[in-house]
């Protein structure tokens, strides 16, 4: 009797355990550690990017994903949250990790010294995209990849020009950034052709549309004869917008700008953006890695690569919308 019970219990133990059994182990079709098993035999790279709340930044940085991805190795993308420290920082934490290689939007163009003298002795290369460095640090870096943001100024230029080639302008600008004072070194070079166009103010407004809109409010109140704006980015020009709309001046006003994000198109086929000079961050993202493995490879990589910039308008919008 004993013996019958014992065996029945065994018995319903085994059917039990099965099923749990059978549960934990693997299916020939499932590899849970396969992707993680690739991660770890690939490279580290990072990228600091000035703001991630910007969807240029987003897209570069998916362009930069992309191309390293393809080549098994990892990407951390970091956000400096336009905070100089925060980027030092960042970028310190990566060469501790032992990156094999470092991309950098600079926070301050000037700034960034420092840190690439850091990771210069850990033999750290780096590659700087979208905003230039100085002239004297860029023996520290690998190369740099970037719009052409001379012409995108010229670009916004000579669509404002054509609608309105005696425009009475305010500029919002990003000084601490050096795409920023390329866009709008081209868009002054430009004016010059038009001489009856006049710039009236000159702004910081932090590139963003929180940063934009008070400041625009404010210039609205002081040139009653305003009549078009140079927003630096399109991010800027959003909050242009919003100002003005709120002035009940948006139809009073030629807004011009940078980057063709699809926010920036999407303005331009409502009627309240004119222009947006556009960028291709995917195109630069992918580019940079690209720089950085043939680096890595012991290619020679030229120092400064200017990635194409087009002009968007109402005209042309729709592809461009489409193409994105």
């Amino acid at each position: 009797m004993n013996s019958a019970r014992q065996f029945l219990i065994s018995s319903m133990l085994i059917l039990l355990l099965v099923p749990f059994s059978n549960g934990c182990s693997e299916s020939p079709d499932s590899e849970p550690n396969q992707s993680q098993t690739e991660a770890a035999t690939g490279k580290l790279f990072g990228v600091s990017f000035q703001t991630l709340n910007n969807p240029f930044f987003v897209d570069l940085g998916e362009g930069l994903k992309k191309e390293m991805e393809a080549n098994g190795d990892r990407l951390v993308i970091l956000d400096a949250q336009f905070n100089s420290l925060k980027q030092k920082n960042d970028l310190s934490d990566l060469i501790l990790q032992g990156a094999a290689g470092i991309f950098v939007n600079p926070v301050n163009w000037e700034g960034l010294k420092g840190s690439l003298l850091e990771a210069q002795r850990k033999n750290v290369p780096i590659i700087i995209v979208d905003a230039p460095v100085k002239k004297s640090d860029e023996e520290l870096i690998v190369c740099t990849v970037a719009s052409d943001n001379v012409l995108a100024g010229k670009l916004a230029a000579q669509a404002l020009a054509k609608v309105n080639p005696k425009a009475k302008l305010v500029v919002l600008h990003l000084s601490v950034n050096k795409a920023c004072i390329d866009r709008v070194e081209g868009f002054k070079t430009e004016m010059t052709q038009y001489p009856e166009m006049e710039i009236l103010d000159v702004q910081e407004a932090k590139g963003t549309t929180e940063g934009a809109r008070p400041v625009m409010r404010d210039l609205v109140g002081r040139y009653p004869d305003l009549d078009a704006v140079f927003a630096i980015n399109d991010p800027n020009a959003l909050g242009v917008i919003s100002a003005l709309d709120s002035a009940n001046k948006l139809d009073q006003v030629t807004i011009v700008t940078v980057d063709g994000s699809q926010p920036g198109i999407k303005a331009i086929q409502a009627g309240k953006l004119h222009s947006t000079s556009a960028q291709f961050p995917r195109e630069i993202g992918q580019i940079a890695a690209q720089k950085m493995l043939a680096h890595l490879r012991g290619e020679e990589v030229e120092k400064d690569v200017k990635v194409r910039v087009e002009l968007i308008t109402a005209e042309n919008a729709e592809q461009f919308l489409e193409a994105n």
